[in-house]
């Protein structure tokens, strides 16, 4: 009787122990999840979760916490296999575990197979009804399989319960992304006030949601509509929307005009701008900022804020304090930045934070970050070409983005293991990749952010891309990245530097006639390196292609005046089928948007050399093919229609077949 009372005790002494050390192993796993801290500390905390997970599972070999948490360990290091056996192992030892089926689907998600991550998923909530983590699951599953509007009613439902992740906003915001608003819904609207409020979101992908929700809310189909300027000032989802996103609607342009006009014309009656108002001024200044100053503006407005302006200029040289210029300056921001107008070296005595709070978001959109802008384009021989040109023909860049989508934190190897089944032993410590055609550079800090073991080079046609692209970098203090003309990156391959990802974004246009984006892959990639580029050419409308060629017959300049004389034609014959796809892209509501795509088109050309060159299997792999909707395709049939391309036969050609690709330089 002793002695088994005794073996009972040494046997609970012995779990206590092994719960000791699977404990100290989730706080490391925990830690090496942590994105403040640097990639070494990150591995070495990894490194303590493996050996408490041995030290626990060497004193009881069926350990289902230890288990199951090693094969999350080993999941995150791409033994997707491993893993798999594991998270069974651990329901083995301990049936009915939610967050095993939970890892499952989980894992199943990373293996491309989302209806069997559902069905992990709703084992889960099986076990456990009030699992956040599996009804979470689901919704990803949902998404991943394009059931967009049932994924989008879960995140709502996590919301709703206080499950407020990163996660689910960022699903939610990509299922928003993805649905049709047919009728006003005050449902929708608080969910898009919420995704607006929430700072660290991508707010630029929604502006088609956000605009669709506005235009059924002011009725904006029907003509005889009315606006109420003091109902729009009190509107939180239009306001919000005006500063953070970019509505791709003519409909609501028109609005957005029109509130516009009714602001100046209040202001030249009475000569003041209502407190009420003026939240809404400061939006559509913003607005019109990242439009470019599309909007289209009468005579009459042009001669009131030429006075408005005269009478700045007026102000400042009576020294009048800077209370008194606020209400002027915020009409002036309204129809053009303030950076380019007469007084502005008059602006520069103050510092950003000297302004009122909230005025500072559109001083800094219409002043301050233009001055730092133009001082980094001071750097680069390229600004000579932009010296005769008049302040607002300056290119603006595009696309005009706020914050980088959300992505977990990884590695680049851990990329190039896991997605594309590479061997990465061989691979130094950190890698360098070039992203060729990075435009304003959202995607460039996205894998400068979210990668830790990367250094990245960013290449761009356009110096409004490159100066944006560097100031947004520093503000988010990114330093591992640099954006350059393609005069530089040329001379730094020329001088034998190599890279070991290239991502190739924006094709060049035809007037870089010195540049072979081709020659430069091949010459920059080092044996082994990964290419990964889109075999498809956005920004080929018929509306498009009509506008070109009205451009190359009357030999256009891309002026302001010509580019809102070009948009207004369209918008003045939307009804006409030639236009329909232009107007559904967001880039037309921007001239900078419309002065690429009209004026430097991207050169099929480039897409052309660089597919021949991929061709090559003597000296390219392709490892992975992609559909538009992120699936995984057969690489057998894609390199058949590359060679097939290369041999000169249009019928398989892949140009315009909306593939993402990804090839290994074998030598």
């Amino acid at each position: 009787m002793h002695v088994q009372e005794n073996n009972a005790h040494l046997s609970r002494s012995v779990q206590a122990q092994a719960a000791r050390l699977v404990l100290q192993a989730n706080l490391a796993y925990g830690e090496s999840n942590t994105n403040g801290l640097s990639y070494t500390q990150r591995l070495k905390a990894r490194m303590e979760c493996r050996e408490y997970l041995a030290d626990a599972l060497a004193i009881e070999a069926d350990n289902a916490a230890a288990l199951g948490l090693l094969g999350r360990v080993e999941m995150d290091d791409g033994e997707l296999e491993k893993a798999q056996a594991l998270f069974n192992a651990s329901l083995n030892s301990q049936p009915g575990q939610a967050q095993q089926y939970c890892n499952l689907g989980y894992w199943a998600l990373q293996t491309e197979r989302p209806a069997l991550a559902e069905e992990y998923f709703l084992e889960a909530l099986e076990c456990d009804r009030q699992s956040a983590a599996a009804f979470c699951g689901v919704a990803h599953a949902k998404r991943l399989q394009g059931q967009f509007d049932v994924a989008y009613l879960h995140y709502r439902k996590l919301l709703q319960t206080g499950s407020e992740w990163d996660s689910v906003y960022s699903g939610m915001l990509t299922c928003a992304q993805n649905l049709e608003v047919h009728h006003a819904d005050a449902e929708l609207a608080q969910d898009a006030i919420a995704l607006l409020r929430q700072d660290n979101l991508p707010h630029q992908e929604i502006g088609r949601f956000v605009g669709a929700i506005v235009q059924q809310q002011y009725d904006l189909n029907n003509p005889n509509a009315e606006i109420f300027l003091d109902a729009a000032a009190e509107d939180e989802l239009l306001i919000l929307a005006l500063k953070k996103t970019l509505m791709p609607s003519a409909e609501v342009e028109d609005l957005v005009t029109i509130l516009r006009r009714s602001i100046l014309a209040e202001v030249a009656q009475t000569v003041s701008l209502r407190d009420e108002l003026q939240p809404l001024c400061l939006a559509i200044a913003e607005y019109a900022d990242r439009t470019g100053y599309a909007l289209a503006v009468e005579d009459d407005e042009e001669r009131l804020i030429a006075t408005i302006n005269d009478s700045i200029v007026g102000q400042f040289a009576m020294g009048e304090p800077q209370e008194a210029l606020i209400g002027s300056l915020m009409i002036s921001a309204l129809y053009g930045a303030l950076f380019h107008q007469s007084f502005a070296m008059n602006l520069g005595q103050w510092n950003l934070v000297d302004w009122p709070l909230a005025m500072q978001p559109m001083m800094a959109a219409s002043y301050y970050d233009r001055a730092e802008e133009e001082a980094i384009k001071q750097n680069f021989d390229e600004k000579a070409d932009e010296l005769c040109l008049a302040k607002t023909d300056v290119p603006q860049a595009w696309p005009a983005w706020s914050q980088l989508a959300y992505r977990t934190e990884t590695s680049l190897k851990s990329v190039i293991a896991q997605e594309l089944g590479l061997n990465t032993d061989h691979l130094p410590a950190i890698l360098r990749i070039m992203v060729c055609g990075a435009q304003s550079g959202q995607r460039a800090m996205e894998l400068a952010q979210y990668l830790d073991d990367v250094e990245v080079i960013a290449v761009d046609e356009s110096l409004a891309n490159i100066a944006k692209a560097t100031r947004m970098a520093s503000t988010l203090n990114i330093e591992n990245i640099v954006f350059w003309p393609w005069s530089i990156a040329q001379r730094f391959v020329a001088d034998g530097h190599q890279v070991h990802w290239v991502e190739v974004g924006r094709l060049p246009s035809p007037a870089m006639t010195e540049l072979s984006v081709a020659a430069l892959v091949n010459n920059a990639a080092i044996s082994g390196a990964v290419v990964h580029m889109h075999t498809n050419m956005a920004e080929q409308t018929a509306g498009d292609k009509h506008i070109r060629r009205l451009i190359d017959e009357h030999n256009l300049q891309p002026t302001r005046t010509a580019l809102r004389q070009l948009r207004r034609m369209v918008l003045a014959n939307k009804q006409d089928s030639t236009w329909a796809d232009l107007l559904k892209d967001e880039a037309f509501y921007s001239l900078g948007g419309c002065r690429d795509r009209w004026f430097r088109p991207q050169d099929a050309n480039q897409l052309k050399d660089l597919l021949a060159l991929a061709s090559n299997e003597v000296e390219w792999k392709l490892v992975k093919a992609r559909d538009e909707d992120g699936h995984s395709l057969a690489t057998a049939p894609v390199q058949k229609q590359i060679q097939a391309e290369a041999l000169g036969s249009e019928v398989q050609s892949l140009m315009g077949q909306s593939l993402s690709v990804y090839f290994q330089r074998r030598r």
